[in-house]
């Protein structure tokens, strides 16, 4: 019995440690990133607290919702592999650099899958810029393709970048960024999923003035 207990411990103790080196490194992998941009720092973990809500909304499991919330934080991580002359660039994107910008989810790819993180996380992070109509990159996967985890990644990712300074344009209120994802549901993003991110937005600026009339994002 004495054995058995003591083998049970150590298993415990390296589980711990493994677990405490995992934080460790997505901690070092988003700090390399936002020590490069300061309009993005914050964004990760906004990105993920949203996607969290979003994922428990949806009666989602335990797992699935760590899941998300760990795509959450490393869903730019691929953002590494970008030159900063285009990550920082203040001016609208060549077609060039935007085509450059859009490799960054097959680089964050490449950096997750090398620590062995599950397919979902992968997932999640490898298609957050496929749409809902397979009008995204960087395979033009559609909704059937995709599952809930990207999508909600997605459109979390989409409401942070709206609503908050970046090198290129001012903050939108929540109230036009709301109505933008209204109005790309169906065609960029999920309608489920926003109708969902939508209720959790309003619920949490119920005290503010209503909407306004804004276009489609690109």
């Amino acid at each position: 019995i004495g054995n058995s207990i003591a083998v049970a411990v150590e298993k415990t103790i390296h589980l711990i440690e493994s677990q405490n080196n995992f934080i460790k490194t997505i901690d070092a992998l988003v700090a390399a990133i936002e020590a490069r941009d300061q309009y993005t720092k914050g964004h990760s973990q906004r990105v993920s607290a949203l996607a969290v809500k979003i994922a428990n909304k949806m009666g989602m499991n335990k797992q699935q919702v760590e899941e998300l919330r760990i795509a959450g934080i490393l869903h730019d991580i691929g953002k590494v592999g970008i030159s900063d002359r285009i990550l920082l660039k203040k001016g609208p994107l060549t077609k060039e650099e935007y085509d450059e910008i859009k490799k960054h989810p097959a680089i964050s790819n490449r950096i997750l899958h090398s620590i062995g993180l599950p397919d979902r996380i992968l997932k999640a992070v490898a298609f957050h810029h496929e749409r809902y109509d397979g009008g995204g990159y960087p395979f033009g996967l559609t909704n059937e393709s995709l599952g809930y985890e990207p999508q909600i990644i997605a459109v979390a990712d989409a409401f942070d970048a709206m609503t908050t300074l970046r090198p290129y344009k001012k903050p939108m209120s929540w109230q036009m960024a709301v109505l933008e994802l209204e109005r790309c549901k169906g065609s960029q993003f999920n309608p489920e999923i926003v109708d969902i991110m939508v209720r959790i937005i309003i619920e949490g600026n119920a005290d503010d003035e209503p909407f306004e009339h804004i276009h489609c994002i690109v």
